[in-house]
């Protein structure tokens, strides 16, 4: 028994370098009168930070044991310990105090009190994990970590931007590709499942995408195949939300911002 009881511990080990990092739930202001929730988790020695943007209408409403009222299987969310198992300091962002009902984040996302919100966490993240810091954003999240990037200057925006299942045509907001993406002047990759059946996120669309991310000093479209695919298909168990494939995207991900690649753009 103390054989099987060793291997299952080297196992767990061997399959996350750090165990499980431990998360932690912390509050920082923003604007004023206003704080900014957030869930923190650091690994040792961490090699570069992500600030992760959940999508639908990223009311997460955080408690302050780290559980949440809504969007636990969000990709980004569901994925936080996988982004830390790679080295990455990890940051998952809830509505700010004044946005805690609905809407919550909704329209709100494109203006310049959200951008605001995300150049403290970006701060925040500096200050305390000593890496460059990266948004990340998924479905709706894109909308927010696009416009943020596009809004802030260098020294307050991030060091690169990740676009998963972006929100590529709306009739009800700007979508991604319409933002001025010109303004875009750090390295950007793009992420998105071949099969994504969501009406704002057909993959025929992510070309155009591409093309407008031309002054970013580097980039790349990954995309994938296959998974599983459950429920809306904007929601986060379909292929949307890369169902099954959770390991393969983080790692990729992970990879692309820890060991840049020397060519600028290529596909997935």
């Amino acid at each position: 028994m103390r054989v099987v009881w060793f291997w299952l511990v080297s196992l767990l080990f061997a399959t996350n370098g750090y165990g499980q990092v431990a998360e932690r739930v912390v509050d920082i202001p923003t604007r004023s009168g206003v704080t900014q929730r957030m869930i923190v988790l650091t690994p040792p020695e961490p090699k570069a930070a992500v600030v992760l943007l959940p999508g639908g209408h990223g009311g997460l409403q955080i408690y302050s044991n780290g559980s949440m009222k809504w969007g636990d299987r969000n990709f980004l969310v569901r994925t936080r310990q996988l982004f830390a198992d790679a080295g990455l300091a990890v940051v998952v962002v809830d509505a700010p105090s004044d946005r805690q009902s609905p809407p919550f984040l909704g329209r709100f996302r494109q203006t310049p009190e959200h951008a605001a919100d995300i150049k403290a966490v970006i701060g925040w993240l500096r200050e305390n994990a000593k890496t460059p810091v990266w948004l990340v954003g998924t479905s709706r999240g894109t909308q927010s970590a696009a416009y943020a990037t596009t809004e802030l200057d260098a020294s307050d925006g991030p060091d690169g931007l990740v676009l998963v299942s972006t929100i590529l045509t709306d009739d009800r907001s700007r979508p991604v590709p319409a933002m001025p993406l010109g303004k875009v002047r750090v390295p950007a990759l793009v992420v998105h499942h071949e099969q994504d059946g969501c009406a704002h996120c057909s993959f025929s669309e992510a070309p155009n995408l591409m093309n407008r991310l031309g002054s970013s000093p580097r980039t790349q479209l990954l995309s994938f195949k296959g998974g599983g695919n459950r429920g809306d298909s904007c929601e986060s168990l379909a292929y949307h939300g890369f169902n099954g494939l959770e390991r393969e995207v983080v790692q990729q991900i992970a990879a692309w911002i820890l060991k840049p690649s020397s060519s600028r753009s290529g596909g997935g």
